[in-house]
């Protein structure tokens, strides 16, 4: 039914008048683009001199963009090809580890072991040393991929560029790497995009209702919950009996600055380029039968006996160990395929280290026993360590 305040508005089963499209008094070109002024009490704002908003799409190289805005462009340009295996001097040979630098290094574990006692490592005597020194592949393929999205901002004076000229592609922009095989993130404002649009959550009044008091300026009191009287049933000393008082978040107005456009009214509406480096790591340890798990191995060093880095890199070839080669292979052919799809290749680079490990045989009290020294760093895996006890230190 029609209010007979307010002819035009139907009423809400509430009480409060329902919207009726199109009839609130100075909002009635809220709903198209440049069609509102903002009322008396509203601040009123120089608008700048737009270009035409344009048509989603309509950018050269950005025409699969939607609204949400992601994607529709063309893969990344051909980083091309390795130009074949580089030659590598390499020197196969590691030094052999001592008896007394296996003991020391025992010695070393076991004094980081709270219950560890220390009689096994000076008493005993290591009755021989054995070799498993294995390899390491490591394939780094670091690559960039970039992703378009339109954004908006508050309007503050910037440039308005779109319809100038031309964008740039997303993969023709100009971006600074800045430290190979390092991840990182950067966004980009894509120059020639940007346009001036009323903003949409306040329908470019640069206010909108307060959340708090829903625009009614009142807000319940606090002190006795909306009721207007106190806990001895007389009248609230806060509100004087009201139950409501004045709205602290808006001051009384009913209305708050807008936080999309900081009460401009208006936003600036441009792509936005987000671009993301990521190092791709693959690793095969060639097989050993020293009983370390691989992924010990995985906290130590090698010594390095190859290093290749280029745009792509070649599979290593005529590699003493087949396995190693047949890894670089299978890993090389991978990366390239999986990462040069969606992504720009920057740089690849793989090394072959060899990890030395050395399985010691020692006996004591009679009895055999054995631990393990792996990696440059010379960690000890000690499983069978005759003197060990469990305790708790509180």
């Amino acid at each position: 039914m029609a209010s007979p305040m307010n002819p035009g508005y139907a009423m809400h089963p509430t009480g409060f008048p329902a919207a009726m499209p199109g009839t609130f008094p100075g909002y009635e070109g809220a709903n198209q683009i440049g069609g509102v002024v903002p009322p008396a009490g509203f601040p009123q704002y120089t608008a700048a001199v737009a270009a035409p908003v344009p048509i989603l799409g309509s950018f050269p190289g950005y025409e699969g963009m939607g609204p949400t805005g992601s994607g529709g462009f063309l893969p990344p340009p051909n980083t091309g090809y390795p130009s074949g295996p580089s030659p590598a001097n390499i020197e196969w040979k590691i030094p052999s580890l001592s008896q007394d630098e296996a003991k020391k290094a025992l010695h070393d574990y076991v004094s980081s072991k709270c219950c560890y006692g220390k009689d096994p490592v000076e008493q005993s005597e290591i009755t021989n040393l054995v070799a498993h020194n294995t390899y390491r592949y490591r394939l780094e393929t670091f690559t960039e991929s970039r992703e378009p999205e339109w954004a908006e901002e508050p309007y503050k004076g910037q440039q308005v560029d779109a319809n100038i000229q031309p964008p740039p592609a997303p993969w023709n922009v100009p971006v600074d790497v800045k430290k190979f095989f390092k991840a990182e993130k950067q966004s980009i404002k894509i120059p020639y995009t940007s346009s001036l649009k009323p903003c949409q959550k306040c329908s470019g009044l640069g206010k909108g209702p307060c959340k708090k008091c829903d625009g009614r300026t009142k807000e319940s009191c606090s002190l006795c919950n909306g009721s207007g009287k106190s806990d001895t049933d007389e009248q609230c000393m806060k509100c004087s009996g009201l139950g409501a008082m004045n709205c602290s978040s808006c001051s009384a107005t009913g209305f708050k600055e807008c936080e999309a456009c900081v009460g401009k009214g208006q936003v600036l509406s441009f792509i936005r380029l987000n671009v993301e480096w990521k190092n791709n790591v693959s690793d095969f340890v060639g097989s050993q039968d020293s009983g370390i798990d691989t992924d010990k191995l995985k906290a130590v060093t090698g010594k390095e006996l190859f290093s290749d880095q280029q745009v792509m890199v070649y599979p290593v070839v005529n590699f003493p160990d087949p396995a190693i080669a047949q890894a670089s292979e299978k890993l090389v052919r991978e990366h390239q395929s999986q990462y040069g799809q969606t992504s720009r290749i920057i740089q690849q680079k793989h090394t072959i280290e060899l990890i030395p490990i050395t399985k010691a045989n020692y006996t004591w009290h009679g009895n055999n026993y054995s631990f393990t020294v792996f990696g440059q760093e010379k960690k000890v895996n000690a499983a069978d360590y005759p003197d060990t006890c469990c305790c708790t230190i509180l």
